[in-house]
């Protein structure tokens, strides 16, 4: 491979490995900056469990901001979610194996009831979710008033955000200080990342598509392998897996399944590329726009639940700002703002790139509203990236 070939890669999908670069450049600042502290297994650990619920909102974020919308309720409705947990355990003392699943399907609902003005009647999805977001505001402050914050002591649900995942052998019985079910996860991870790439380069020459040089992907992805290893690792010396990282890697998993290899992932793009053109080849865009945005509202519960389950606690303030990290990890992640591009597995890189951020800044004791500025400017970096790129496209 000659070094034309590699610019020449780079450029043509500059799009998606921007933001692996960007992360590895961040964690190698921070892991400079903090005297080793930011690849601590500790607090890759933190790190990941932090990630999470931010994670599974950006998920469903990047199908909203795909379809040409936005929803700016999930913040506080995933912090009236959580609330409306916490009093289902604690005012009302019924069992986790009830309430959770009570708490999702509210979440579809105040999905849907999102998506109703915009898909029946054009209402601007800013202007609807904005409502929302000052419905669900009041509706968390009038849960809250009479009893202030709702401290969460069921062990099942506090287990989903501060828990471990069990091994399959007793501690220390083939490799000292390794949890062997988390080493497990990561080398199936990397085993079915290697042979989803190679499937996808077949299909795509299949099709006569041009595809990257064969040893610039092997690079790809002897490099990614490494750095799941390497976090797979720091994971299991650090007492295994959590429940979060299980919980986003399904939602991840099965959403990325869905967005490539189902006719509704293909509507969902086709929407995004074109509406106008999606109604006329018979793509109903009122009932996908339904549909994302219920989806939508299933994943704000459940990024409720785990930031219930993480502060062990449901407050007046709980989801303040969600949304915002949300769209940020989406669009850092690769999101159009156009619509029609993005990948869901992106935007879990986006969320990673964003926490990392957060987290760094915190190890070396950065004042806060500097963090905010600092934030504020790599999200306008990515936008600034999105328009760039789909100039030189053009």
């Amino acid at each position: 491979m000659t070094v034309h070939d590699l610019q020449k890669a780079l450029n043509q999908n500059i799009r998606e490995y921007g933001m692996y670069i960007a992360l590895a450049v961040i964690m190698l600042i921070f892991e400079i900056t903090t005297g080793g502290l930011f690849l601590q297994p500790g607090n890759i650990a933190n790190l990941m469990n932090q990630t999470g619920y931010i994670a599974v909102l950006a998920v469903g974020m990047t199908l909203v901001i795909v379809i040409r919308h936005i929803d700016l309720s999930v913040g506080f409705l995933a912090g009236f979610l959580g609330a409306i947990a916490a009093i289902g355990l604690t005012t009302l003392h019924l069992p986790v194996w009830l309430v959770i699943p009570a708490v999702l399907v509210i979440g579809v609902l105040a999905g849907l009831l999102t998506a109703l003005p915009v898909a029946k009647l054009g209402i601007p999805s800013f202007v609807a979710s904005l409502a929302g977001w000052l419905i669900y505001r009041g509706l968390l402050l009038r849960s809250t008033t009479s009893t202030g914050t709702l401290n969460i002591k069921d062990e099942t649900f506090v287990a989903l955000s501060n828990g471990k995942i069990p091994d399959f052998l007793p501690k220390d019985a083939l490799l000292p200080g390794l949890h062997i079910l988390t080493l497990t996860i990561g080398v199936a991870a990397i085993l079915w990342f290697i042979w989803a790439d190679i499937r996808a380069r077949k299909i795509k020459k299949s099709y006569n598509f041009e595809v990257i040089p064969l040893d610039m992907q092997i690079i790809k992805l002897a490099l990614i392998s490494i750095a799941i290893g390497y976090v797979t690792w720091t994971l299991a010396a650090n007492n295994g897996m959590g429940w979060t990282i299980v919980i986003m890697l399904a939602v991840v998993g099965v959403y990325d399944w869905i967005t490539r290899q189902t006719v509704i992932g293909r509507h969902i793009y086709a929407i995004g590329g074109n509406p106008e053109a999606a109604e006329l080849s018979g793509i109903s865009v009122s009932k996908v726009t339904m549909l994302v945005f219920g989806s939508m509202g299933l994943l704000t519960a459940v990024s409720g639940i785990l930031l219930a389950s993480r502060l062990q606690s449901a407050g007046p303030s709980a989801g303040a700002m969600l949304e915002l990290d949300a769209i940020a990890a989406a669009y850092i992640g690769g999101v159009s703002a156009a619509g029609g591009v993005g990948k869901v597995t992106g935007s879990v890189v986006g969320a990673i790139v964003y926490m990392s951020l957060r987290n760094g800044m915190n190890l070396m004791g950065v004042d806060e509203s500097l963090q905010y500025i600092i934030r504020g400017g790599v999200l306008a970096l990515a936008v600034i990236f999105d328009v760039a790129t789909r100039r030189v496209k053009r």
